[in-house]
């Protein structure tokens, strides 16, 4: 079974946090839900709280296959400030293992120096990251090597259904992507 780290930190968003998590688990992919401050609960950035699975600290990068970021500025800012999540980043990246990041979570990325050339992220964020290489709205998935990253929450539901074809192949994609009535992602 596939195995994914989706770390959450206060003021993460929502929407993109729990369709990830749902969609790849429908796919049957082992989502770890990972609290950043050694906490069960981890409010969002719109007061919704979720129950993370363990602390960011007891999880084991090998057992990985990619660690998903989502966006929201707070949780973002917290996740490229933490040092767990920083050297798993860039330990995921030294093994060739799949990263990704939706909304202002590039920037995490950015600051693991694990962002690849071409990326996309919510319209503006850029400016904290880089212009050179974003891809702004030519496509709602951008996957440039290892690395993936989409633009928001109305990209939420893309992204967590290309992370399902990466990870599980194009049968799981096609069949999750009509039982949800997703036709509208590529």
């Amino acid at each position: 079974m596939k195995t994914v780290l989706v770390p959450l930190a206060k003021g993460f968003e929502e929407i993109e946090a729990v369709t990830i998590i749902d969609v790849l688990r429908r796919a049957q992919i082992d989502v770890i839900v990972a609290s950043l401050d050694h906490v069960a609960l981890v409010q969002g950035a719109n007061g919704i709280v979720i129950e993370a699975d363990v602390s960011i600290d007891n999880v084991v990068i090998d057992i990985l296959d990619m660690i998903i970021l989502p966006g929201g500025w707070d949780g973002t800012y917290l996740l490229a400030e933490d040092k767990i999540v920083q050297n798993a980043l860039r330990e995921m990246q030294a093994l060739g293992k799949n990263i990704a990041a939706i909304c202002a979570a590039p920037f995490a990325l950015y600051k693991a120096g694990v962002l690849s050339q071409n990326f996309t992220c919510y319209p503006s964020a850029e400016d904290q990251i880089r212009t050179d290489g974003y891809q702004g709205d030519k496509a709602m998935v951008i996957e440039d090597g290892n690395v993936m990253t989409s633009r928001g929450p109305g990209t939420a539901m893309c992204f967590a259904l290309e992370i399902v074809k990466k990870l599980q192949g194009e049968e799981t994609y096609e069949m999750l992507k009509s039982g949800l009535l997703a036709t509208y992602c590529k």
